[in-house]
């Protein structure tokens, strides 16, 4: 049975005084009697929660984005030279990102919602980290970076699969080493990729295209019309990870809020949030959420 928990004045609704900036305010608890008083927690979870397991994020603490923009959707669908750009870069940082594993953060995740703290999961990653895990009813906002789609005829082919195809037309390639960017990105100099070859798709010939939302491109009205269905039926938010500073991720604790149901985070740097957020853990997911689960008694020790 989880132990009784006090909860700090004003920690439990939208609006509260962010407390969070006090070293010696211990939030832990109050998070824990969150999840005891809503049976129907929906989690958002960004990049954050997935830095522990080596892969990088976009945004410092303060949410400036890092390094040069990503590219475009609509420059990678009508630009020869951006597809070749986007993967050379892809052939070198994949390797790493398909390699990675859940760490404490999502395994606790996972732990936490298979006893019943948690409902649904809505993610801004490509990983596949939260489902590896064991996270079930996993909404993908952003897509998976672990399948490749064509944009003529529709076939999926896995992301491995396609490596194979690059390697093999891109010898040259294979045992270049460079810097892991986010998603799966490297850092390649200019024009190192003129020469490169792409893949295209085997069944029709037409364009392969990674199966995740670009950059300048929108999520899919059906999968935002499942992630809005999730958001007006939770009674509170957590977010994890995430500086919501992209409109698609800020959108849902924007609707909770707004509903007058809490919305919580966990996350060492601002968030586009804060000033809707109940309160604020300012640590790393992947040593808050197993001390919860501990408290909690979801981590079956």
């Amino acid at each position: 049975m989880s132990p009784s928990l006090s909860i700090p004045r004003d920690a439990a609704f939208p609006g509260a005084t962010d407390v969070s900036s006090s070293a010696d305010t211990d939030l832990l608890p109050a998070l824990a009697q969150l999840l005891q008083r809503h049976r129907q927690v929906l989690v958002l979870t960004g990049a954050g929660i997935s830095t522990a397991s080596g892969i990088p994020d976009y945004r410092d603490d303060s949410g400036v984005r890092r390094g040069r923009l990503p590219i475009q959707g609509t420059e990678f669908r009508q630009s020869e030279a951006a597809r070749k750009r986007y993967w050379a870069r892809s052939m070198l940082g994949w390797p790493r990102l398909s390699q990675a594993v859940p760490n404490a953060a999502h395994r606790a995740l996972a732990q936490l919602q298979q006893a019943g703290h948690l409902g649904g999961i809505l993610t801004q990653n490509v990983d596949g980290l939260h489902q590896q895990a064991g996270s079930r009813d996993v909404i993908e906002l952003h897509g998976s970076i672990h399948a490749v789609r064509c944009l003529a005829c529709d076939t999926v082919y896995p992301r491995a699969e396609i490596q194979q195809e690059l390697a093999r037309c891109n010898p040259s390639f294979v045992n270049l080493q460079a810097e892991a960017l986010p998603d799966g990105d490297a850092r390649l100099e200019p024009e190192a990729d003129a020469a490169f070859h792409v893949p295209s798709c085997v069944a029709c010939g037409g364009m392969l295209q990674p199966d995740v939302v670009f950059f300048g491109d929108g999520v899919p009205p059906a999968r935002t019309a499942q992630a809005e269905a999730a958001a007006q039926a939770c009674d509170a938010m957590l977010v994890i990870g995430s500086s919501l500073m992209v409109l698609s991720g800020f959108r849902f604790p924007r609707t909770v809020a707004a509903a007058g149901k809490p919305v919580v985070a966990i996350n060492r740097g601002v968030t586009r949030a804060d000033d809707l957020l109940a309160f604020k853990l300012r640590e790393d997911a992947e040593s808050v959420l197993p001390r919860l689960a501990t408290l909690l008694g979801a981590d079956g020790s």
